[in-house]
C-alpha cells in the first residue's frame, strides 16, 4: 500500500554564524492512509521544521518526501503548489484566519484559489461550517468569535476541499481544556468516519494519547515511534 506521507533520509541544515545547525537529521518516516499520528519532543527538537518540510513550506537540504506516492520536491513551484492544494489541509495554533473576512469567506478561500466558482465555493464552505457546528456563525468575523470557534473555523477551512492529509501544528495550543477536547473529538471523528490522515505536532501528551501512533523527536532525530495499544 502506498503511504500517505513518506520521508526518506531527510536532512535540514541551517547556518548560524560560524556553526551549522542540524535541525533534522536523517529522518525516515512512513505514515499510512487513515492513520492519526502525533509528533512530540522538546522545544527546538526539529518537529516543526520536519512538519514544514513534509508540508512543502521549507525545502530539505537532502532527502525525499512523497505525498500519496507523488514527489513533493524536485518539481516546479507551481506543481508543488498544486500538489499541496490537492492533498493537504492545514490547522495552526494561531488559527491564521483573515480578520477582515467573515467565517464563511475564510473557509471558502481555498476553494476560490483552486478555481471553484463563487457559488460552489460558498455552498461547500457553508457545508464545512455545518460539519463543525458553526453554520449559524458564517457571517461573523474572527474577532466576533471565541478561540474555540475560531479554531473550528480553521478546521472547516482545512477540510473544505476534502484533502486526504491534514497537518496540524499545536492545534489546541491556544485553547482551554474543554475546547481542546471538543476540537480533538472533531478531528478524531473525521479520522474514523472519513479515514482522513492526520499528522499532529503537539506538546500535550493527552493529545498524543488520542492518536494511534506517537513519534518522538530529539536533536533532529526520531528517537521513538510507538503505537497506542488497541482497546479490547
Amino acid at each position: 500500500m502506498t503511504p500517505a506521507l513518506q520521508a526518506s533520509n531527510l536532512w535540514k541544515l541551517y547556518q548560524a554564524g560560524e556553526s551549522t545547525v542540524e535541525a533534522v537529521r536523517g529522518v525516515e518516516l512512513r505514515i499510512q492512509a487513515g492513520e492519526m499520528v502525533a509528533v512530540m519532543g522538546p522545544s527546538g527538537c526539529g518537529k516543526t521544521t520536519l512538519l514544514n518540510i513534509l508540508s512543502g513550506i521549507d525545502e530539505p537540504t537532502a532527502g525525499e518526501v512523497k505525498v500519496n506516492g507523488h514527489p513533493l520536491y524536485g518539481i516546479s513551484d507551481n506543481q508543488r503548489t498544486d500538489l499541496r492544494g490537492e492533498h493537504f489541509g492545514f490547522i495552526f495554533q494561531d488559527f491564521n484566519l483573515l480578520p477582515v473576512l467573515s467565517a464563511v469567506e475564510n473557509v471558502e478561500l481555498p476553494l476560490l484559489l483552486l478555481g471553484r466558482s463563487p457559488s460552489e465555493a460558498r455552498k461547500e464552505a457553508m457545508d464545512a461550517l455545518r460539519r463543525v457546528g458553526l453554520e449559524d456563525r458564517g457571517e461573523h468575523r474572527p474577532a466576533e468569535l471565541s478561540g474555540g470557534q475560531q479554531q473550528r473555523v480553521a478546521v472547516a477551512r482545512a477540510i473544505v476541499h476534502r484533502p486526504s492529509i491534514i497537518l496540524c501544528d499545536e492545534p489546541t495550543g491556544n485553547l482551554d481544556t474543554a475546547t481542546s477536547t471538543q476540537v480533538m473529538g472533531l478531528l478524531q471523528d473525521m479520522n474514523q468516519r472519513e479515514k482522513t490522515t492526520f499528522l499532529i505536532v503537539t506538546h500535550d501528551s493527552n493529545i498524543a494519547q488520542l492518536c494511534q501512533r506517537t513519534i518522538t523527536m530529539n536533536d533532529g532525530l526520531v528517537v521513538g515511534d510507538r503505537s497506542q495499544p488497541e482497546e479490547e
